[in-house]
């Protein structure tokens, strides 16, 4: 089986023990897993199991053990006794994306969702299979519309599929591609560009449901946020909490923070998948809510209680009020691994 089925069905099997979505990123999720017939994609879009893959190199800053930021101790100038100052407290670091967005509509962005998308082949673990996604909406007066950006590595243009209706041939930014549009349908305005490392880059422009948009508007926004993406990315992701060291043998495959849940700025949630990036199973690491805890007490973690349950060898650890009020849920590996992976996570403080 392959690896984007295998993933597709082990993530749907476990609906049940990830956090509910936003309602808006639900929505919007829904309109590009309709798009994607081609694809199968390795998200759980109504369970909010966005999982999503980040390639080794990039892993390198998060994968910091809490106690490694230490301040020296130090002496006195007058030679008196040393003083040994309280060690420093890890930062939250900030996750890179893959590419970023040079250009917008005019308006207000508001940001539902960045992502590293599940990925990594047996042949390449390295090299995400679908790469980054940007979800937003922007909003101009009375005017809001939605924008996907996707990597999808593992599409060709010649494989894509719209919702609009049939696509030319178009060449933007000197790069091939096809295009569909069509302001009064669900699709609005859709490119599949070629995309530089192999693949393509997916633009979607379309009016929110009360929303209304010229053809002609939906496709010189799409083009020109398509012109302005700029490989590799600059641009970084605040969560609302980090990984720390990793068991030996696994790292972070994939991130998403998406607008709404509990912790971060402004209350975002995040969420991490852990393992080797090429084969299952792989850990779960999210933000969840107080109503989803279940368990016996476990042993503390970071000064905080825990919650431990095993349903049929699908293992959960909750690290209680682990954001405020709100718990971190670790799941999926066996007992050490959980409770390794959470005596590191990089907690607000």
């Amino acid at each position: 089986m392959d690896i984007e089925n295998l993933i597709k069905d082990t993530f749907t099997a476990h609906e049940p023990d990830a956090p509910d979505s936003d309602q808006v990123l639900a929505a919007a999720r829904q309109r590009l897993d309709r798009r994607r017939a081609a694809v199968s994609r390795p998200l759980v879009a109504g369970a909010g199991v966005a999982l999503l893959v980040l390639a080794a190199g990039t892993v390198a800053a998060l994968n910091r053990p809490a106690h490694d930021d230490q301040v020296p101790a130090g002496s006195s100038q007058a030679g008196g006794p040393a003083v040994v100052e309280a060690p420093a407290e890890a930062a939250i670091a900030e996750l890179p994306m893959p590419f970023s967005l040079g250009w917008l509509p005019p308006g207000k962005a508001d940001y539902l969702a960045r992502r590293i998308n599940t990925g990594g082949s047996a042949a390449n673990p390295d090299k995400p299979v679908y790469g980054g996604e940007y979800l937003l909406t922007v909003t101009s007066g009375r005017q809001v519309l939605a924008v996907d950006v996707a990597e999808l590595r593992m599409m060709p243009i010649g494989q894509a599929a719209f919702k609009s209706g049939p696509g030319r041939p178009v060449t933007v930014g000197g790069r091939a591609g096809v295009e569909s549009s069509n302001s009064g349908g669900r699709g609005g305005y859709e490119l599949y560009l070629t995309h530089p490392d192999g693949g393509s880059l997916y633009v979607n422009v379309a009016a929110q449901p009360g929303s209304t948009a010229s053809a002609q508007q939906l496709i010189d926004a799409g083009r020109r946020v398509a012109e302005n993406v700029a490989f590799p990315g600059k641009t970084t992701v605040a969560p609302a909490f980090g990984l720390g060291k990793l068991p030996d043998g696994l790292r972070m495959c994939t991130f998403d923070v998406q607008k709404g849940g509990p912790g971060g700025p402004g209350g975002t949630r995040t969420t991490y998948s852990v393992g080797t990036c090429s084969t299952l199973p792989s850990v779960n690491v999210y933000s969840g809510e107080a109503v989803q805890v279940s368990g016996t007490a476990g042993q503390p973690v970071q000064g905080h209680a825990t919650r431990y349950s095993d349903e049929n060898g699908y293992r959960t650890l909750w690290i209680l009020k682990a954001l405020d009020e709100a718990p971190i849920a670790v799941a999926g590996g066996t007992q050490a691994e959980l409770y390794a992976i959470a005596d590191h996570l990089v907690l607000p403080r």
